[in-house]
């Protein structure tokens, strides 16, 4: 696609397949990086996407440097966990029944 920037490979950039265990890299640690093969859009509003730049910025502080991408998966994983484990009384159905 003209245009189009493509992303490097998994083996340039240390990327792992989602749901393997990632690898160490030559310093001896894990990357974290992990290579996702399906792709949402969401749209947030401004002052949602402000509240997830300060999340990530709380977490940078707190020596997790993490990029949004990685935050939402991390909240998602989290409420679909909550969901699984408690069914109607998850805070998610509270949240979107609300709506």
């Amino acid at each position: 696609m003209p245009g189009r920037v493509n992303s490097p490979s998994p083996a340039d950039e240390g990327f792992q397949t989602a749901g393997t265990k990632p690898e160490e890299t030559a310093e001896g640690t894990a990357s974290g990086r992990i290579r996702h093969d399906e792709k949402i859009t969401v749209y947030v509003s401004s002052d949602e996407l402000i509240a997830l730049e300060n999340a990530r910025l709380t977490l940078r502080r707190a020596g997790i440097a993490v990029d949004r991408g990685r935050i939402v998966r991390a909240a998602i994983a989290s409420g679909l966990a909550d969901l699984d484990d408690k069914g109607p009384q998850a805070d998610i159905v509270a949240r979107l029944g609300a709506l």
